[in-house]
């Protein structure tokens, strides 16, 4: 039987994308190996948000190639998109495939073992005009299942050269999400995470039907018990959105909000279509709307011209917004954006000083919400067992316990919560099931809780999103 490996760089559309091009494998008669064995196929996936990310993906092609010399290699994703022929141009590259036909890969790879030539399949992506369409009716990870809603974006924000290999927004069709979200809930998934290059903008190429939508046609989904939206713009979150976000008691008390910048100065030149007032007025009317909201941003500083006063005023914003994390990212000028040809680039070593900054601030940020969770009930999925992290506030609490008695989750509102599972209780049996965590000890990092059983989906649907006392 045949083997196929996968490498896969980036962003969790790019992983999902790669879970459907291995059903399609699998329907095909392949066995998956891992990606440091010798297969007949190595598909990577790859990225191009920054130079690091082709650097990596020209890695792992390379490694690919070293791996099995005979076995095709396959590149897809963005670099590929990008720059397909510095791609082939990579001796031992057999198929370079474009972001809107992966789903063609497998007849493409019969295709190159037959005509023995290296195959370029790249169109112009911002030509194409329909969501590509993957099965994708389960995960290696048990514990939460990704949902590919859209693809694309119409934003051109001026540092990202994501809408050039992505193309424009393409929703998927909503029959299409339900049945794909009923087959993961059949699978025994308790949440889905709905996400895509522009989650938010779903239904923008759709009659009548947006994300607001589509979040009530799930909420009626018996066996569904949780919901979270991977990202989402602040120019987004219509009335209409957040109302619905108000009434379910299944979308999690979380969202992930871009703000980039707290300068409107700088706004303006990354070409994002809000300023730091419309984004305040909004999260005023989200913490009125969904109480114990969790709200986590990203950052990028030390864009061009940036000077002390504009990250500043982006520091006083964080601090006066009480963000519960921060992703924090230093501006990397990316070739075909707009920014990489702005004047005025940031030193190196003030970007990496700003960086710091924020990463202490969002420490901070994160423990003065985890405080204000103690005591409560919170819903944690346990997702991997303690041994898998590294972390000195586990050694403290944790050293006179068996790591095997000990799991790590997500919370509804995306705290990271360790607690420890009582040896009466088969740990395995609890791994992606929704269980009542008392949340004791709180930190920077991760917080502990005391396990107080398993929720039942009956239990779930009755409780308002993740504090049930």
């Amino acid at each position: 039987m045949p083997r196929v490996a996968f490498h896969t760089l980036g962003c969790k559309v790019n992983f999902y994308d790669t879970e459907g091009i291995w059903q399609q494998f699998q329907s095909a008669g392949y066995d998956q190996v891992a990606f440091d064995e010798k297969a007949d196929v190595y598909v990577i996936n790859t990225c191009t948000v920054t130079h690091l990310g082709d650097k990596k993906s020209r890695q792992m092609i390379r490694r690919a190639i070293r791996q099995n010399p005979d076995g095709v290699v396959v590149a897809t994703g963005c670099y590929a998109q990008m720059s397909p022929q510095e791609i082939a141009d990579i001796p031992g590259v057999d198929l370079v495939v474009g972001n809107d036909r992966k789903s063609k890969i497998v007849q493409l790879v019969a295709e190159v073992r037959k005509e023995q030539q290296t195959l370029i399949d790249v169109g112009n992506i911002l030509k194409s005009d329909e969501f590509e369409e993957f099965d994708v009716p389960a995960f290696g990870d048990r514990t939460r299942a990704n949902l590919k809603i859209q693809d694309g974006c119409n934003h051109f924000c001026t540092f990202c050269i994501i809408p050039y290999a992505r193309g424009l927004i393409r929703s998927r069709a909503p029959e299409r999400v339900l049945s794909q979200a009923r087959k993961l809930v059949d699978a025994g998934y308790r949440e889905i995470v709905l996400t895509g290059i522009h989650t938010g903008g779903y239904g923008e190429d759709l009659q009548n039907y947006r994300l607001s939508h589509l979040l009530e046609d799930l909420e009626r989904m018996d066996g569904l018990s949780r919901i979270r939206i991977s990202s989402i713009e602040a120019s987004e979150l219509d009335d209409r959105l957040i109302e619905v976000m108000h009434r379910s008691q299944k979308i999690c008390n979380h969202l992930h909000i871009p703000l980039q910048s707290g300068s409107n100065r700088i706004l303006k030149r990354m070409n994002r279509h809000y300023t730091r007032e419309f984004f305040s007025e909004k999260l005023a009317r989200l913490q009125v709307s969904l109480p114990n909201l969790a709200v986590t941003s990203d950052i990028i500083v030390g864009f061009p011209s940036e000077s002390e006063e504009d990250f500043l005023e982006t520091e006083r914003f964080i601090q006066e917004h009480h963000f519960s994390e921060l992703h924090v990212f230093p501006y990397s000028p990316r070739r075909g954006t707009p920014a990489a040809k702005f004047p005025d680039s940031v030193p190196p070593d003030v970007k990496a000083e700003r960086v710091q900054r924020l990463l202490r601030l969002s420490q901070t940020c994160t423990q003065s919400y985890a405080e204000q969770q103690r005591g409560k009930m919170l819903q944690v999925i346990p997702e991997q067992l303690l041994a898998a992290h590294d972390s000195d506030f586990y050694r403290r609490k944790f050293a006179h316990i068996p790591s095997s008695q000990v799991v790590v989750g997500h919370a509804s509102n995306y705290l990271r919560v360790a607690f420890v599972v009582p040896t009466s209780v088969d740990r395995a049996s609890i791994m992606g099931e929704i269980c009542a965590v008392r949340l004791l000890e709180t930190s920077s990092d991760i917080q502990l809780g005391e396990w107080c059983g398993q929720v039942s989906y009956a239990e779930v649907a009755e409780q308002s999103r993740s504090v049930m006392a």
